[in-house]
């Protein structure tokens, strides 16, 4: 059979008589697919002839490789596509809405954390409140050093406490110790009672004065009688860190700094604070400075004594500063107070030449006021702790010969008023010198040694002579 090329129905056949064309596209595809191949069309044919078992058009067949199938934004590929661009959309849209309303977000979220403390445990709660805070989380509200006392009240929280603090000026913002309280897991450790506290204090240093270490003062107390150095030694006995030798310089030599904060204090030319520093317990902090100490002491004795007292009455014939000089030797002598103007009353009337010719106290305290002067200039100021104040020694106190320096205290041999206090009186002994008991006429008294404190008064020398005989 002679085989002709072309298109001719009759060369479409085989022997068999089926489709040439259906026998190649049974056989499979070169790569092993299932991708039906055709035959390509003459160049005379115009375009190709589909076959009638060809299907659907070609436009319409999806193309597979490696077995899947390729489309237009379909399949599990297209969908994570999707997704990420929604999630970045919305990510976007949440920053922009984030800082835009910020600020009214921030303020609710503030104003919810003020009124709920508890709150600030939440990070992002905590967060904007410290930048709310600012500057008032972190800086005092004063630069004054000063201490002052601040009391917890059994009941008091973390919130009233601040409060009160804010009223006082010691915090700027009441919300920074809260929320320090809070951020350090302190503000449920609170103890009742008085504090002192700093005004340069910052919130933290705030609470962990108030709710950590809860009492950092330390008490310094000093009782009626004392002299500057008998103050100066216990100080070295107390755990401060103050330069106490620089204290007991300033009491010694106040500076014009200390004598114009305290106008009332009209003291002669050249004295010291001797007599001028309460005798009070002071609750300070470690770290006080000489000068605050100074400044405290003669503060709180112009509060114990009272303007009434430091404006002497003309009547009485005395400057204040004398009248505490008095008071200090009726100090040394009382033990009971109902004595004291009995006292203050014998030394009175010999001051009284008219009464008492020689003008001498005679008093035993400020010899031995001069005595231990003399001691303690040639002890070495570490061991003033080691020195016993006030003792008697042998010898007759009306033969001590003192410097001119001391000489006025030697009231044996010179008459008159000693030239200052010896020590710090008690109000009750500032009382008696400005209302001494002269009308008595008592001139002389001895201590009974009885046990009772008291003394055995006398006008005359004879009558002291009966009671010395009498009680010693």
């Amino acid at each position: 059979m002679t085989i002709r090329s072309g298109g001719s129905p009759r060369a479409g056949r085989g022997a068999a008589g089926r489709p040439l064309v259906e026998r190649q596209a049974e056989s499979p595809a070169p790569n092993g697919s299932d991708m039906a191949v055709r035959e390509a069309p003459s160049r005379q044919q115009a375009r190709p002839v589909e076959p009638e078992w060809a299907g659907p058009p070609r436009e319409s067949i999806p193309i597979r490789r490696n077995g899947r199938r390729r489309g237009s934004g379909g399949g599990l590929s297209g969908f994570l596509r999707f997704l990420l661009f929604t999630l970045v959309l919305a990510g976007i849209v949440l920053i922009s809405l984030v800082t835009v309303l910020r600020p009214l977000i921030s303020g609710a979220v503030v104003s919810w954390a003020a009124d709920n403390p508890s709150a600030l445990g939440i990070p992002f709660v905590a967060d904007m409140v410290r930048q709310d805070l600012g500057d008032a989380l972190t800086q005092p509200a004063s630069s004054d050093p000063s201490q002052v006392e601040f009391v917890v009240q059994p009941g008091d929280t973390a919130r009233s406490i601040a409060d009160r603090l804010a009223s006082q000026g010691l915090l700027r913002d009441s919300r920074a110790f809260v929320f320090t309280a809070i951020d350090r897991h302190l503000a449920d450790q609170l103890e009742a009672g008085t504090f002192i506290l700093r005004r340069n204090m910052t919130p933290n240093e705030l609470v962990t004065s108030l709710l950590e270490v809860h009492d950092l003062a330390v008490e310094v107390g000093f009782r009626e009688g004392l002299r500057l150095e008998q103050m100066t030694a216990k100080l070295e006995t107390l755990p401060v860190k103050m330069d106490v030798r620089r204290f007991y310089e300033l009491v010694k030599h106040p500076t014009p700094a200390i004598l114009a904060a305290h106008p009332w204090l009209d003291l002669p030319k050249g004295a010291s604070l001797e007599g001028f520093l309460a005798p009070a317990t002071y609750r300070v902090l470690p770290d006080i400075t000489p000068e605050e100490l100074v400044n405290k002491m003669l503060d709180t004795f112009y509060e114990q004594v009272g303007k009434d007292r430091v404006d002497v009455p003309k009547a009485r014939g005395m400057t204040f500063y004398q009248v505490v000089t008095l008071a200090s030797l009726v100090e040394r002598e009382a033990v009971v107070d109902q004595e004291r103007p009995l006292i203050a009353g014998v030394y009175q009337n010999r001051l009284n030449r008219k009464i008492w010719p020689t003008g001498l106290l005679q008093a035993d305290p400020t010899v031995l006021y001069g005595h231990d002067t003399l001691q303690l200039a040639d002890l070495d100021f570490t061991r003033w702790t080691e020195f016993t104040f006030w003792a008697p020694f042998g010898g007759q106190l009306k033969d001590v010969a003192f410097p001119p320096s001391l000489q006025g205290y030697q009231t044996y041999q010179t008459p008159g008023l000693m030239p200052g206090p010896i020590c710090t009186p008690s109000v009750a002994s500032i009382d008696a010198a400005l209302n001494p008991a002269t009308k008595t006429g008592y001139l002389f008294f001895v201590a009974k040694g009885d046990g009772s404190n008291t003394h055995a008064f006398a006008k005359t020398y004879q009558e002291q002579l009966a009671n010395q005989k009498k009680y010693q």
